[in-house]
C-alpha cells in the first residue's frame, strides 16, 4: 500500500496512523466564516439588498468561499440572525456564572438592547429570508424566552426581584426597545429605559434569602 493509500500513512513498524491533523485549515475556514458573518451583519443592517459580492470582498474572501459556507442570500441572513441569537443566549449563562443574579440580569438587558438594535436593522433582510424559505417569522424567539426565564428564576431564588414576574411580563416591559431608532444615538435612551425597568423589577423584592 502506498504511503497515501486510504488516507493513512505507514509507520516503520507496519502500523497505520491517522492522517496529519488539518486543524489549521479548519481554523482558517472558521475564521473566514466568522468574518463573513461579521461583515454581513454590518452590511445587511445598512441595506437589506447589500450584494453578496460586496460582502465577500469586504470580508476578504472569494465568492466561492462565501457560497460554500452560505449557498444563498437567505441562508446567510438566517445564519447571521442565528449567530446573534446564540451570542445573546450564551451570555445569559455566562453572566450568571460570574456575577450576582441582579447584576447579571441588568447586564444581559444591555446585551438585549444591542440585539434589538441589530434585529431592527436586519428586519427587512430577515423578512425577505423567512418569506423565501418558509422559516418562522421570529427565528430564535423560544431560546431567547428561555434565557429570560433562566435569569428571572435565578433572581427569584435570590429574592432580588419582585415575586411572580414571568418571561412574558418581561417581554412586554422591554417592548419599548423596538421603538428606538437604531440609526439614532440609541444607547442613552436604551440605558434609561432599562434602568427604569430594573427599578420596577426590584420594587417589592423580598431581599436576599
Amino acid at each position: 500500500m502506498s504511503p497515501g493509500s486510504g488516507g493513512f500513512r505507514r509507520e516503520p513498524g507496519g502500523g497505520r496512523v491517522a492522517p496529519k491533523d488539518d486543524g489549521p485549515q479548519r481554523s482558517d475556514a472558521q475564521r473566514n466564516r466568522e468574518r463573513i458573518l461579521e461583515v454581513a451583519l454590518a452590511e445587511l443592517t445598512r441595506s437589506p439588498d447589500a450584494p453578496l459580492s460586496a460582502i465577500a470582498k469586504k470580508a476578504g474572501v472569494g465568492q466561492g468561499t462565501l457560497y460554500r459556507n452560505f449557498p444563498s442570500r437567505e441562508a446567510l441572513v438566517l445564519e447571521v440572525h442565528r449567530h446573534e441569537v446564540r451570542q445573546l443566549t450564551d451570555s445569559a449563562t455566562e453572566l450568571l456564572q460570574v456575577g450576582d443574579p441582579a447584576r447579571a440580569l441588568r447586564e444581559w438587558m444591555d446585551h438585549l438592547a444591542r440585539f434589538a438594535m441589530t434585529k431592527t436593522g436586519l428586519a427587512d433582510a430577515l423578512r425577505q429570508a423567512t418569506s423565501a424559505t418558509g422559516s418562522p417569522s421570529r427565528p430564535g424567539y423560544e431560546v431567547v424566552i428561555a434565557s429570560i426565564a433562566q435569569l428571572l428564576d435565578a433572581n427569584h431564588a435570590a429574592g432580588t426581584i419582585r415575586p411572580g414576574v414571568t418571561a412574558d411580563d418581561f417581554v412586554l416591559a422591554i417592548g419599548g426597545l423596538w421603538q428606538i431608532d437604531p440609526q439614532s444615538d440609541w444607547q442613552p435612551r436604551a440605558t434609561r429605559l432599562l434602568d427604569l425597568i430594573m427599578d420596577g423589577l426590584r420594587a417589592g423584592a423580598p431581599g436576599r434569602r
